[in-house]
């Protein structure tokens, strides 16, 4: 009885972090961690973040100012200790969504399942992406779930509105909150990202006024958009075309995209399922944006969960793509996607293409409920 309730309670996924916590220490070198601290610490300088080459990465900070400013306790950290805190807080992340996705399907959610389901989780290539880039994914996907999943809260939105002033692409979710009605949620969300805006232009006017103004859409603006690891629409165009596609061009395709994937979102979120909605309104973001690298894909997790439920094959074929990773097949770097052949550009764009999959068969899936409830039923045959 005793081993039943330590493993039904919290003690497994302890371990899995600490775990988590003794490899980033010994690990370290997270690439964009890196970049993270050094924006703190121009944030404790006096010094603008943007534009400005974090010296061990040569790599530039590309987040909204009030990112940098979250960032500044991870300038007071040695590399180290800021890897492994890091790490292991975003497994804790990651088993949190586990947590509240089991939950929100009602179904159990023990510390030994959860803890196996987010050790299995990190097999998938955006979940390990994350952790060895030491990438800020996991929190911003727990901080939407908690304010979608979560519904009655005093302050439901808030977390969604900071995590849109750290990212940006979090605002589509605030598109799904008008269209399902949480008008107030969605209210509280754009008072949250305001008020990030605002703290930027209050504390860096100057830094404020170049991000917002200066190449916010330029997909280039941090990093090659041709790179394989750029599972959008846009870098999906990049790729065929062999350079930047027209920016009415990317539009005219990705914006219907992304409204027909949250009307699809809206459908499944008034049927009920926030789960599937909340996923399905991710996926129109990560098919919108005109970066959508695959540690981004971190949505894969909860998608997976909830196909689960609904259908075992689709939840094992979804899963095996982004385990197997198919679009680092094709040669990728120093543009060689420019060179793929028409099969490298299906497997390279696989990511964009499960998750136009998974919008198709969603609304299948409805047109086939909507069938079976209009069908009469006991109706006697006539004499």
């Amino acid at each position: 009885m005793r081993r039943s309730r330590l493993l039904d309670g919290p003690v497994p996924v302890l371990v899995l972090v600490v775990a988590a916590v003794v490899a980033g220490g010994l690990h370290g070198g997270f690439t964009d961690l890196y970049v993270y601290q050094h924006a703190g610490r121009r944030v404790l300088e006096g010094l603008p973040a943007l534009g400005s080459s974090d010296p061990v990465t040569g790599l530039s900070f590309t987040y909204p100012p009030f990112a940098a400013f979250v960032m500044v306790p991870l300038a007071l950290m040695p590399a180290w200790l800021a890897a492994a805190l890091w790490t292991g807080a975003s497994v804790g992340a990651l088993a949190a969504v586990v947590v509240l996705v089991r939950r929100a399907l009602d179904r159990p959610a023990p510390g030994w399942l959860v803890a196996l389901l987010t050790g299995g989780a990190l097999a998938m290539e955006p979940v390990w992406q994350n952790l060895v880039f030491g990438q800020v994914n996991a929190f911003v996907m727990v901080a939407v779930l908690v304010d979608l999943l979560l519904p009655g809260r005093r302050w439901s939105g808030v977390l969604l509105g900071l995590a849109a002033g750290v990212k940006l692409t979090p605002l589509v979710l605030v598109a799904l909150l008008v269209l399902v009605g949480r008008r107030a949620t969605a209210g509280r969300a754009i008072l949250a990202f305001a008020g990030t805006v605002a703290v930027g232009f209050v504390a860096a006017p100057g830094w404020a006024t170049r991000y917002w103004t200066d190449g916010l859409v330029d997909a280039g603006r941090i990093g090659p958009p041709a790179l394989a690891h750029n599972q959008s629409v846009h870098g999906a165009l990049t790729r065929l075309l062999e350079g930047r596609p027209p920016t009415l061009l990317w539009l005219a395709l990705a914006v219907p995209l992304c409204v027909a994937i949250l009307l699809v979102a809206r459908a499944w979120w008034r049927r009920g399922d926030h789960v599937l909605g909340t996923c399905l309104a991710a996926v129109a973001m990560l098919v919108a944006s005109p970066i959508s690298w695959s540690h981004h894909w971190v949505w894969a997790v909860p998608i997976a969960l909830a196909l689960w439920e609904r259908s075992r094959w689709a939840a094992a074929a979804w899963t095996a793509v982004f385990v197997t990773r198919p679009v680092l097949w094709p040669p990728w770097g120093r543009s060689l996607e420019y060179g793929w052949s028409p099969f490298e550009h299906l497997v390279g764009n696989a990511y964009l293409l499960a998750a136009l999959a998974l919008s198709v068969w969603a609304t299948v899936a409805l047109v086939s409920r909507a069938g079976l409830s209009a069908r009469p039923r006991d109706i006697a045959p006539a004499p």
